[in-house]
């Protein structure tokens, strides 16, 4: 299969070849992907990161040889937006994108969880958006993924793929800083992830990433009064 990279900041990936056709998720600046289909102006692709497959509009990606991508060197955009000059002008990037030169990046301590959080709080009050997976918005498994790729971590992009990994704690109380709290449905499906702060406390995407407290009920919403989302288990991937 012929292979690319994305060309712009952020790509949406959506369901089928149309603009008015559900996102699925986003590729960003520098990821590579493989083409399985051409239709007209759009493609059908498929991410080298986590396998997700969709439709991407044609002009947002650059086809690439494979010896290119077997001997690049990228680094992680692992801070709040950088810019970048292009040929045609500047280009702003989103944590998590991929590129060939050296990128603006803090002192990291060497505990992965304080990392895991230390990244998961630059997030706040980004928006939500429903196959997001960006600063310009993001949803709830988007978060996740994003967090801990920046981290050295790899994870599926679906909420329920995640929530087919790591170990389950018998206890909310036995939860770290890293950790991911499933939540699920009236029908026992899983709906909802998020990152634990502490063993009460988590941050997640839900109208926007936020703080809440967390019980063995699930999250608590201060300002509504209320529980939003049921809690299934809390698990242990790192």
């Amino acid at each position: 299969m012929e292979k690319a990279i994305c060309n712009v900041s952020v790509a949406p990936v959506r369901a089928d070849s149309s603009d008015k056709a559900e996102i699925v998720t986003q590729l960003l600046f520098g990821e590579s992907l493989s083409v399985i289909e051409v239709k007209n102006n759009w493609t059908k692709i498929k991410m080298d990161f986590d396998g997700y497959e969709g439709w991407m509009d044609t002009k947002q990606y650059s086809v690439v040889s494979d010896e290119y991508l077997q001997n690049r060197r990228t680094n992680l955009v692992t801070e709040n937006f950088q810019s970048h000059i292009l040929k045609d002008g500047k280009i702003l990037l989103s944590i998590g994108s991929e590129v060939d030169f050296e990128t603006i990046s803090t002192q990291r301590s060497e505990n992965l969880r304080q990392n895991i959080i230390t990244t998961a709080k630059e997030f706040l009050n980004v928006p939500y958006l429903w196959g997001g997976k960006s600063f310009f918005g993001i949803d709830c498994s988007g978060f996740t993924q994003l967090v801990y790729k920046v981290n050295g971590k790899k994870i599926p992009r679906d909420t329920y793929q995640q929530g087919d990994l790591g170990k389950v704690l018998d206890f909310v109380e036995e939860s770290q800083a890293g950790d991911l709290a499933f939540f699920e449905n009236s029908e026992g499906k899983i709906i909802h992830v998020g990152i634990m702060l502490n063993s009460h406390q988590i941050i997640h995407a839900h109208g926007k990433v936020r703080i809440d407290e967390l019980d063995s009920t699930g999250i608590f919403n201060k300002e509504k009064n209320t529980h939003t989302h049921k809690l299934r288990f809390v698990k242990n991937l790192l």
